[in-house]
């Protein structure tokens, strides 16, 4: 487990969440893993402490338009 990784991981959707509305899942996914291995992270250790990091970037973005009125 990694608390390393997982803030990385939460700090990084926080930080790109309002990029994030057209963008499909799975390249903001390549954009994260990407930024993670510039900084000396690996994917096992942000997603061995938090799941699927696919999964933590779609449920960011549900729950923000969630909010959002109409």
């Amino acid at each position: 487990m990694s608390t390393r990784g997982t803030n990385f991981l939460f700090k990084w959707i926080a930080n790109t969440i309002q990029e994030i509305d057209d963008t499909p899942v799975a390249e903001l996914a390549e954009m994260l893993f990407a930024d993670a291995k510039m900084l000396g992270f690996s994917r096992a250790e942000i997603e061995d402490d938090t799941g699927s990091a696919m999964d933590a970037i779609d449920d960011a973005r549900r729950h923000r338009d969630a909010g959002l009125a109409d």
